[in-house]
């Protein structure tokens, strides 16, 4: 699909000619301010947030500003692509949507309305592990257009298998392992709220949807003696609203909400996960396997030699480890050490079409947006989150061609100091 930058660009003057002005803004400054006043403070906190200090947070911003773009002039740019091959498919553009879970404190149409802005444009959607809905639905919703599956390792190898077994089966055609969150990380907003969203039974649909989980569901786990609160009461209800099925008293009745979450509780991480485990993954699925959370070369050359098909250079966001290196730091040695054996896709801190250009000068062969998408998704939906991703296709396009460059292959280091 052949995204025209110069229309988007021209559509939004037109329109404020008429007086019309954009419904979403173009600038992710701009658009995170007026989502925040948007979003509960519960939200925007687990949105917004990183661990610690969120130095983190900050240094994948700073990163690319120790980057400049060279333009070079008089070339043709008249006719301009954007597009790459991936795992042997084309896409319209470098650009994937990253994995991020609990969209329903975003909007209540959450991963269904991604999913749908994603497929109007062909840009490919990686479903979270942690998703508001199962990932059934979201790809039903997406038709043909390109899905990949997140992992989130579990302590059952039985459910991470009913997991894949499921993502090949709804047309996913990648499965993402995210390796850096086997512990959840000391996220200050959060903590300060004491606020976890799962504990409400938000962001569980592709466990309460998975025919395994319902199994592991009536092992029995140990209650922890609370306080009742009125507080405590209203979570509860919160709780069974959020389990599928429409009869409240009888899904409360049930005890399968409380069930439910107690066992994600439990399960959900694995932190004595090992490279060896990820040759169980391999006898599983024929599907390609990225590993996400990569930063340390070492680990890239692991990754091949484990038969892996791609890495996902990331730090989550800044979520997890305060005063870690950020993306666009490790992404040269990285590069360096991969030596074009395998894809590198690169997340965490993109904001604007520049940013893409200076991820691709370096060596990165995709990029994943989140954050920003969210916030579209919170203003308007739907809508909301194409507008973020046609104005960033639009920007990193215009971008391209005023460095002087036609298509992705022209993009390289030079084009940087």
């Amino acid at each position: 699909m052949k995204f025209p930058s110069l229309d988007r660009q021209k559509e939004i003057y037109l329109d404020g000619f008429a007086g019309i002005l954009p419904s979403v803004p173009v600038s992710t400054y701009a658009l995170e301010e007026v989502a925040k006043k948007i979003l509960s403070p519960k939200a925007h906190a687990y949105i917004a947030g990183g661990a610690g200090n969120e130095s983190t947070l900050l240094g994948n911003r700073a990163a690319f500003e120790k980057y400049k773009i060279v333009p070079r002039m008089l070339c043709d740019v008249s006719v301009r692509d954007i597009s790459i091959e991936l795992f042997g498919q084309r896409l319209p553009s470098p650009l994937l949507l990253a994995p991020i879970g609990v969209l329903e404190m975003a909007h209540p149409e959450a991963d269904l309305a991604v999913g749908k802005a994603a497929a109007s444009i062909g840009i490919p959607y990686i479903f979270s592990n942690q998703s508001s809905k199962p990932m059934e639905e979201v790809a039903a919703a997406m038709g043909n257009s390109p899905h990949w599956f997140q992992l989130y390792w579990s302590k059952s190898n039985e459910l991470v298998k009913s997991f894949v077994e499921r993502a090949e089966k709804c047309g996913c055609t990648a499965i993402v392992v995210t390796l850096d969150t086997t512990v959840l990380g000391w996220r200050t907003r959060d903590l300060d709220m004491a606020y976890l969203p799962f504990i409400e039974g938000k962001g569980i649909a592709q466990y309460t949807s998975d025919p395994v989980f319902q199994k592991l569901m009536d092992e029995s786990e140990p209650r922890a003696k609370r306080t009742i609160t009125m507080q405590s009461i209203r979570g509860l209800i919160q709780m069974v609203n959020n389990y599928p099925g429409k009869n409240l008293f009888a899904k409360l009745k049930s005890g399968k909400p409380i069930k439910a979450v107690q066992k994600f509780v439990s399960i959900y991480s694995n932190p004595a996960l090992t490279w060896e485990d990820l040759k169980f993954l391999k006898t599983i699925t024929k599907l390609p396997i990225l590993l996400k959370g990569i930063l340390h070369p070492d680990d890239a050359r692991k990754a091949i030699d484990f038969g892996m098909n791609g890495i996902i250079v990331s730090n989550h966001g800044g979520r997890q480890v305060d005063g870690s290196i950020s993306t666009l730091e490790a992404l040269p040695s990285i590069v360096e050490a991969v030596q074009e054996k395998i894809p590198v896709l690169m997340d965490s801190g993109i904001r604007c079409g520049a940013d893409i250009f200076k991820a691709l000068s370096i060596g990165a062969n995709a990029i994943c947006i989140g954050r920003p998408y969210v916030y579209g998704l919170a203003l308007r939906g739907e809508q909301g989150v194409k507008e973020v991703l046609q104005n960033l296709l639009s920007d990193f396009e215009l971008t391209m061609a005023l460095a002087g460059c036609k298509n992705i292959s022209e993009i390289t280091r030079d084009r940087l100091a």
